[in-house]
């Protein structure tokens, strides 16, 4: 029998076969596989998944539907309103636009005369709905919020005419963020299935290490899969990466190699996992905060012996022990106090909240990789558990 390498078991990027973890819907303790399956065959229903980043919603979407039967689009696929039917035409192969030609025989007696015509055609939204339903196939529109405002209207008020007509569809977007589209829509009132995913607690986690390594024969103590979750920041994906990270540093798909992973090889795993990771101009960003137009900015002295002004404050401080995907003013606060050496340099709330609100202005205007945090009701939630990753363990 062929030895199982650490690639097949630990799988960031992939439906993870090995090591998928089935998870309890805390709302009515039922399964999320469970649930999704309940809400496709509610007939006229449109699915609304929600959860944190790098969650495993897409994961959840490939168990419970044959991947041949899946068609997956993302919300950034779109640049208008009126090009949903365009793209999901393109994704599933059937011709958006084109020619066709009619032939026309004519008989006078002995001439024959042959007329040909030529008209162009544009797939209809109706070719679209007929060929999903005749294929059985389930639409998965993944990142709904990268989608332009306009676009999440159109593509709602689309939708709520498909679902109709027994269209299958899953729509897939973070907390916090836009989805007023499709869950506040009046028209959708009452004809959707809500599956609200909840954030992995370490537990969870800590069974992917310890299913994966078993699978490795591979020893690993309950300890050290416990920190290997508390640093995947409730994120599956990013347990599955550190894994396979930890794998390769150790050399496990080497028989020869000692079949046991302890605490020494941890910290090397972190820091090695984030080699992949583009964060740096991001961080880049965020300590830069807006133009001074040329006036310098107060600075205060740290701990490790650096000065650095308030935006650098709190980037540091988001990065501190423990790891937390959402952070109060008060919190944010405590940590920058102290950082700080000195006691009458500490910042008020005040100062610390309106820098918190420029780095979300700056933020609003840069590329989706940007979006790594939301400031809303003085909480600063953390939406991408790569990014603090990054923060922590990289090089930046």
């Amino acid at each position: 029998m062929r030895k199982l390498l650490a690639e097949k078991v630990f799988k960031p990027g992939s439906f993870p076969e090995y090591t998928y973890i089935s998870r309890v819907s805390p709302e009515i303790n039922v399964n999320y596989e469970t649930r999704l399956k309940q809400a496709l065959k509610i007939s006229g229903f449109l699915t609304s998944i929600v959860g944190p980043s790098k969650m495993g919603k897409t994961v959840l979407c490939e168990k419970v539907i044959d991947l041949k039967d899946l068609v997956e689009i993302q919300g950034g696929d779109f640049s208008s309103s009126n090009d949903f039917w365009k793209v999901l035409a393109q994704k599933v192969g059937i011709s958006v636009e084109g020619e066709y030609s009619e032939t026309h025989s004519n008989s006078n007696g002995k001439l024959t005369k042959k007329l040909s015509e030529t008209q162009r055609y544009i797939t209809s939204k109706d070719r679209v709905i007929d060929y999903f339903k005749e294929n059985e196939l389930v639409l998965v529109l993944d990142d709904f919020h990268y989608a332009p405002e306009n676009a999440q209207v159109y593509i709602a008020q689309q939708l709520k005419d498909a679902i109709r007509r027994e269209f299958k569809a899953i729509i897939v977007s973070l907390p916090h963020r836009a989805d007023d589209a499709i869950r506040k829509n009046a028209d959708l009132s009452g004809r959707l299935s809500l599956i609200n995913i909840e954030p992995w607690n370490e537990e969870e986690l800590k069974q992917i290490a310890i299913k994966g390594f078993k699978k490795l024969e591979v020893e690993i103590s309950d300890e050290v899969a416990l920190n290997i979750a508390k640093e995947s920041l409730t994120s599956p994906q990013l347990m599955q990466y550190i894994c396979l990270s930890l794998s390769t540093i150790l050399d496990l798909d080497n028989e020869c190699t000692r079949r046991i992973v302890d605490f020494s090889k941890l910290e090397e795993s972190y820091k090695f996992t984030t080699l992949n990771f583009e964060y740096k101009d991001v961080i880049k960003t965020l300590k830069e905060g807006p133009n001074t137009r040329g006036k310098g900015r107060r600075l205060y002295k740290i701990k490790t012996g650096e000065s650095i002004d308030v935006y650098g404050l709190i980037v540091k401080a988001i990065a501190e022990n423990p790891p937390i995907m959402g952070l109060s003013l008060d919190e944010i606060k405590k940590r920058i106090d102290d950082l700080i050496i000195s006691s009458i340099d500490k910042l008020d709330k005040r100062k610390i909240k309106d820098a918190l609100i420029q780095l979300q202005s700056i933020v609003n205007e840069k590329e989706a990789i940007y979006q790594v945090f939301e400031w809303k009701d003085n909480i600063l939630y953390i939406l991408d558990p790569l990014f603090l990753f990054y923060l922590r363990w990289g090089s930046h």
